[in-house]
């Protein structure tokens, strides 16, 4: 079937889009010159290369201010591309997210700078004929309800397990040891959930050639692989399950390229894998839905990367909701967050400023079907003037796409990478026209009931606001803010809720802003607020630990060391993961600690693949089958690069 250019880019879409830290380098005018996707010119090993190495210069004039400073850039550190292969690297500078870094560059260049960058690794694949379950492991049983089916485990996402059907009592949560531990070769970030049915657990793991693999885990003691489905670009999302009208059992996920793909969850096969994106450069990061006869996917994009190139014509790209036909993939409707853009204003040098643009929804939906709504938040501006629907919550039809209602939380927040109150790229706003904040709502939507029975629309905000709106108006019943957050920080990506709370993870508070002081009691932690009213009654605080044995795996454990992954609510526990690559489990009704784990480390693996843990961040833990599942590795925004599935049990 007819798709986009595929590439074997094994990073993740945001992982090197970081165009504004390129300064041009001076290249003599050559034929092979790269202006477009060109093939990829055989590397010279590094070990051959005597005295400095030719990419290294390189390396300084076009990569090094991002990569370099990861925390200020979002960058992978400089590390963690280490642990990428040259191929790879040239691969998304060719025909990847990082084809806008190389015009100008010579493929030898191009090669240099990808093997200065990358080791020259081969990959032993023998590990997953190892693991092939016996045959009578080998076909998925799936004829039960779903543990795991979405981002927030069901279509309210509230991201709550029920003990009994995971296999694990209350008593069994305060006393885990490790069980067992795979690692994936080439993967420097597990950002991508399970979906979990019976004992099949269907885990893509994009950067690992493009994979996601069905794990049989009825022996937990030894799991076992049942497929492997392999897509052409980056798988990105977290796993979505569901069963179609046709009675088959699928799986879902989005890649880099905006592609959803449908997998038959009985052998691995592709059922269809069709472009969902609203534009070319829109990108999968919400996890779709299957709900009834339609697949709902969050559009998200990535031209607040794309902006700080002075080459782009900034900004005509925003975000939205796409149904697809679950039998064909066929488009049934779109849902915009905003009208079409048009030329508003010349930036300086001949070239337009166009808007409205933004709004990416890189959340994933949660489904009101009494209601026939899909709620989602979205993310900032790309240009000025910030649209009204930036920054927003808001419900969409899951009939037609259209908009029923909205509430924008932080108006005027115009950014892109490289842009600063002193100003950027060509592209950047000018001052008067943003406020400079990058606070998305990040945290996928909630649908739930406080104990004083009115129905709630909750939404975590990178400002570090909890939202809790009237599911039938967008009225707000309450917020709570919890410092100021900020790009990376507040509420980042998930909040989960049970029938008192929601549990709000904050992963820096930050710092008091016009009109709105931080108090400094807030620390970075877990904050159980009160669904009646917005109270916090109880908050985790956690402090760094930074010894020189972590910062080998999170080398900025001094400074990130707050919760940013959604956490998960199991029974009477909620168990969270930090940046810095420590688990806590806590008591629901108090926040007391009860037990903690460390994965910043080296781990032993089943599948003999050199494997270590990291951070923690986007969707990390689960349970099932009396394992408690976890992904650690963040290799983005200055954390810890790491490559595992930690599979812990009770002791015995």
């Amino acid at each position: 079937m007819l798709r986009t250019l595929a590439s074997a880019v094994a990073l993740s879409a945001l992982a090197l889009a970081i165009a504004s830290c390129t300064t041009p380098v001076e290249t003599a005018q050559a034929p092979d010159m790269i202006q477009a996707p060109a093939t990829q010119q055989a590397a010279t090993p590094i070990a051959q290369v005597s005295g400095p190495h030719p990419g290294e210069a390189i390396y300084a004039a076009r990569c090094a201010a991002c990569h370099n400073n990861p925390e200020g850039t979002k960058a992978p550190a400089r590390e963690t591309l280490a642990r990428m292969s040259p191929g790879q690297i040239t691969n998304s500078l060719i025909a990847g997210i990082m084809a806008p870094q190389a015009v100008g560059l010579t493929s030898k260049d191009v090669s240099d700078v990808s093997n200065y960058l990358g080791l020259e690794t081969q990959e032993d694949d023998s590990w997953t004929t190892a693991m092939r379950c016996p045959s009578s492991r080998a076909t998925p049983k799936l004829d039960m309800a779903p543990t795991v089916a979405t981002f927030g485990f069901d279509p309210s996402n509230q991201r709550r397990l029920d003990p009994a059907k995971v296999g694990l009592a209350g008593k069994d949560l305060t006393k885990l040891e490790l069980a067992w531990t795979i690692a994936f070769p080439k993967a420097i970030t597990m950002r991508s959930q399970a979906a979990v049915v019976g004992n099949t657990l269907f885990l893509p793991v994009g950067e690992s050639n493009n994979r996601l693999f069905a794990f049989d885990i009825s022996d937990n003691q030894k799991p076992c692989i049942q497929w492997i489905y392999e897509g052409q670009q980056t798988l990105r999302t977290s796993a979505g399950f569901g069963t179609r009208q046709d009675g088959k059992h699928v799986v879902m996920v989005g890649d880099m390229g905006g592609f959803v793909h449908m997998i038959d969850a009985m052998n691995g096969k592709e059922l269809w894998a069709v472009h969902m994106g609203l534009f070319p450069g829109s990108i999968s990061t919400g996890t779709p839905v299957l709900v009834g006869d339609k697949v709902i996917a969050p559009s998200s994009q990535y031209e607040i990367m794309m902006a700080a190139q002075d080459s782009h014509e900034c900004c005509k790209i925003h975000g939205g909701v796409v149904a697809m036909d679950a039998m064909t993939g066929k488009r049934v409707w779109e849902g915009h967050t905003m009208e079409q853009a048009k030329p508003i204003k010349d930036r300086g040098d001949g070239k337009m400023i166009w808007g409205p643009s933004g709004a990416p929804v890189w959340n994933s939906p949660s489904i009101d079907t009494r209601r026939g709504l899909i709620y989602v938040g979205t993310g900032e501006a790309n240009s000025a003037p910030a649209h009204k629907n930036t920054n927003a919550i808001m419900a969409f039809s899951l009939k037609d796409g259209a908009i029923k209602w909205s509430h924008q939380a932080t108006p005027d927040d115009v950014f892109n990478v490289g842009c600063g109150p002193k100003g950027g790229p060509k592209n950047c706003p000018t001052e008067g026209e943003t406020v400079f904040r990058d606070v998305d709502f990040g945290a996928s939507t909630i649908i739930t009931k406080a104990p004083n029975g009115k129905e709630l629309v909750l939404a975590g905000q990178k400002s570090g606001t909890v939202w809790a709106m009237n599911p039938d108006t967008g009225a707000v019943v309450w917020r709570r803010d919890i410092g100021t957050g900020g790009p990376n920080g507040g509420i980042h990506w998930g909040i989960a809720t049970d029938d008192t709370h929601v549990y709000a993870p904050i992963s820096y508070p930050g710092a008091s802003i016009p009109g709105q002081d931080v108090d400094p009691s807030l620390k970075p932690g877990l904050y159980a607020v009160n669904l009646n009213d917005g109270t916090i009654d109880w908050k985790f605080e956690v402090t760094p630990d930074c010894t020189d044995a972590r910062k080998k795996f999170v080398p900025r454990c001094n400074r990130l060391f707050g919760l940013s992954g959604a956490p998960t609510v199991i029974g009477d526990h909620i168990i969270t993961g930090g940046l810095d690559g420590r688990v806590y489990m806590l008591e629901k009704k108090t926040g007391k600690l009860v037990w903690t784990f460390d994965t910043a480390r080296d781990f032993e693996t089943i599948n003999g693949v050199k494997g270590n843990g990291g951070s923690f961040d986007n969707a990390s833990i689960i349970a099932a089958n009396g394992l408690v599942l976890m992904n650690s590795g963040y290799g983005l925004f200055g954390q810890g690069a790491g490559n595992v599935m930690i599979a812990l049990k009770p002791k015995s």
